[in-house]
């Protein structure tokens, strides 16, 4: 490298800032002597060469993370799962996830007791269409429709009973037919 290209290398010519005049820049060469800007020039060339080994080092490290890392059987996804859970780790210790969290808990506390509320009063509501007298002439025709179909009841069923006969019919006819196909 010629002397003429080194001193254009080492020019540090300021760009003028928005606003500032460009002629009222100084130009920093002028004012080093020869002597420092040679000791400069020393000390760049041994950065420089600083930044290169370290590039090298740095690269045959990774190189041997590599290696060892496929000697262990850890592959991205592996990886992966790790910065994840322990970026999850971090995200839980911090101040502000566990406000959210503890805000989170109380409002689903609340919610759970308003439907628990809300599922009292449908109960209720239940209840009292139970009990209504539509309901009762309703139960009563569902209860004469069974007799008039299956034979007389007892006294004393309910709406319900009358359900869970017509399911427990329905199984047992379900099981006797499996059980005669078998036997075929």
């Amino acid at each position: 490298m010629d002397p003429s290209s080194e001193q254009d290398l080492l020019r540090s010519d300021a760009v003028p800032e928005v606003g500032e005049d460009a002629a009222a820049t100084v130009n920093m060469t002028e004012n080093l002597s020869e002597e420092e800007q040679e000791e400069l020039r020393k000390e760049l060339a041994k950065v420089e060469e600083e930044i290169q080994t370290l590039s090298q080092v740095l690269a045959a490290k990774e190189k041997h993370l590599a290696e060892i890392k496929r000697k262990l059987g850890i592959n991205s996804l592996q990886e992966l799962k790790q910065n994840i859970t322990k970026g999850w780790q971090d995200v839980t210790s911090t101040s502000a996830y566990k406000k959210t969290s503890e805000t989170l808990s109380q409002a689903g506390q609340k919610a759970s007791a308003a439907f628990s509320s809300v599922g009292s009063v449908i109960t209720k509501k239940l209840e009292d269409v139970k009990n209504s007298s539509t309901f009762k002439s309703f139960e009563e025709k569902v209860e004469n429709l069974k007799s008039k179909v299956g034979g007389a009841k007892p006294a004393g069923g309910d709406f319900g009973e009358v359900l869970n006969s017509a399911a427990n019919a329905s199984a047992t006819e379900t099981i006797t037919e499996q059980i005669q196909e078998e036997s075929q």
